[in-house]
């Protein structure tokens, strides 16, 4: 049985579909960020960045994995599924996995905070941001005119990148002329257990994405 530790962001969602495309027995535990509940002592037990999402595995005298594609990877390896064995398909599936990792999260990160949570509107900043998304975009594009799916077959890098493309409006990005990628979204979503993962853990009220708010421009996000 796994544990899942999460609220419904990109970084979250990548799991919850990955879990829902394994089929494996898991719990959800949401993690209230309005609430600060991230920064409390006995989830800085299991995650001791203090961010979601992280996972106990139970069947493995409750081992906690902590760090999104740490936690894809742990999983696929796990199950035997999603990650190739091989080298080289091993190695293609996690630079893509890295890519999302260390450029699309972060970048489009930064583009959702000042394009939608600063209050004070920092043009450059946006622009920076927004422009940076928008590269590692066409760079996806580039690799999805070629295959159907980044490391080639559906892997796990397709299911990091997925729920942060799919918020690109929220970035203030558009993708109209990227067809291969919007093609690729077109799939992605049309996949039952995409669907089924980012409907994990639930909506958030307003209510709470107000206090949320406040917490984060407080610094206490």
């Amino acid at each position: 049985m796994i544990d899942l530790y999460t609220a419904p962001t990109p970084n979250g969602w990548k799991v919850s579909i990955l879990l829902e495309e394994l089929g494996v027995p898991y719990s959800v535990r949401p993690i209230r960020l309005q609430n600060g509940e991230q920064k409390e002592d006995w989830y800085l037990k299991i995650n001791p960045n203090g961010r979601i999402p992280a996972i106990v595995d139970r069947d493995e005298g409750d081992f906690a994995v902590f760090e999104s594609g740490a936690i894809l990877i742990y999983l696929a390896e796990k199950v035997g599924r999603f990650l190739p064995k091989d080298l080289k398909g091993r190695s293609r599936v996690i630079q893509w996995v890295m890519f999302q990792m260390g450029g699309v999260g972060p970048m489009q990160g930064q583009a959702h905070v000042f394009f939608r949570y600063v209050p004070e509107k920092i043009e450059f900043a946006i622009a920076r941001y927004q422009n940076e998304t928008k590269r590692l975009y066409t760079v996806l594009d580039t690799r999805l005119r070629e295959a159907d799916f980044l490391a080639g077959d559906y892997s796990i890098a397709d299911m990091a990148s997925y729920p942060w493309v799919k918020l690109h409006g929220w970035a203030g990005v558009e993708i109209e002329d990227l067809p291969h990628l919007r093609r690729w979204m077109d799939t992605m979503a049309a996949r039952p257990a995409v669907e089924r993962g980012l409907a994990v853990p639930g909506e958030v009220s307003d209510e709470d994405r107000l206090k949320w708010l406040e917490n984060f421009r407080a610094g206490r996000g």
